[in-house]
């Protein structure tokens, strides 16, 4: 008898509970009260178990009614989100976003896109690739991502790109370092002499390439947290994103080096969103990154 029990009983159990007689749930769901009543009846007999104590004169859950409401609502709304799901695949909607970001991109603008996007799209798991330069491409090109956010200049013909914003890179060192000590203005001469702390491609499509590298001893990783690491404990020099070491050098463990051949500001490094040209991003992915971009123009004009 159990399999006879139907959604609209489980709806009808649910109304009659939220509204707190059969007359109103009955307003509630458009029908008779005596057709709420026998529902409710059917159900308690193909139960075997009597969820209202009926002796009052309205209605009372009873102790198996009780213990059953939660997976009553819980059965309810499993299925209003197989529904809901269900039109959005229809409609074109990814059934999981798959992204691949360059680890430039500030944690903070990806942070708040992806918590606006779990509201906007709470049936649409996310997966996230963190990646260095053209490393950002592969899995774009072996379609196992729907976009990315690069920063490489270039790109190949088959990947479309689209501006989202600016990083700023500076070139920072422990204040124990001994370029941290050198008299300013420092040359890049004077940099070239000391171990480089620079990002490696895991793998890139483009093959290996290296941005920004003027030392004869660089020391490559290929994780921006070991880096970061090594850079406050006086292990090197190196380019970072101001936005991810602004505390260290607000609280003195990090400090910008004054090089004359580089911009006083740092360098600018241009991140993009991107994708194939034949495999544009879906309504999901399209919609995170328009908040992506909107996040990060709101950090500009503050």
């Amino acid at each position: 008898m159990l399999d006879g029990v139907t959604l609209d009983q489980f709806r009808t159990f649910i109304a009659a509970v939220d509204e707190g007689s059969f007359s109103a749930a009955g307003r509630r769901l458009g029908r008779a009260q005596s057709v709420v009543s026998q529902t409710l009846a059917n159900m308690e007999g193909q139960l075997g178990l009597q969820l209202f104590d009926r002796s009052g004169r309205i209605p009372v859950l009873t102790e198996a009614g009780r213990a059953l409401l939660p997976d009553a609502r819980a059965v309810a709304g499993h299925v209003d989100a197989f529904k809901a799901r269900a039109r959005g695949l229809a409609g074109g909607l990814e059934a999981e976003l798959s992204v691949a970001i360059d680890v430039m991109l500030p944690a903070r603008i990806l942070t708040q896109a992806v918590a606006d996007f779990s509201l906007r799209f709470p049936d649409v798991p996310i997966r996230l690739h963190v990646e260095t330069l053209g490393a950002v491409l592969q899995p774009i090109l072996d379609g196992n991502c729907a976009f990315g956010i690069v920063g490489l200049p270039d790109a190949p013909r088959s990947i479309v790109r689209e501006r989202l914003m600016e990083v700023q890179i500076v070139p920072v060192a422990s204040p124990s370092h001994p370029l941290a000590r050198h008299p300013a203005p420092l040359t890049v001469k004077d940099l070239s002499g000391h171990v480089q702390l620079v990002l490696a491609e895991r793998a890139s499509p483009l093959g290996d390439r290296e941005f920004g590298v003027v030392s004869a001893k660089p020391w490559r990783l290929a994780d921006m947290g070991a880096k970061h690491a090594f850079l406050k404990a006086g292990l090197g020099w190196g380019g970072m994103p101001l936005d991810l070491v602004r505390a260290d050098i607000d609280v003195g463990e990090l400090v910008i080096l004054d090089v004359v051949e580089m911009p006083s500001r740092g360098a600018w490094l241009t991140l993009s969103a991107a994708f194939k040209a034949d495999a544009p991003p879906g309504p999901a992915g399209r919609w995170l990154i328009e908040r992506i971009k909107a996040e990060a123009e709101k950090t500009r004009s503050t």
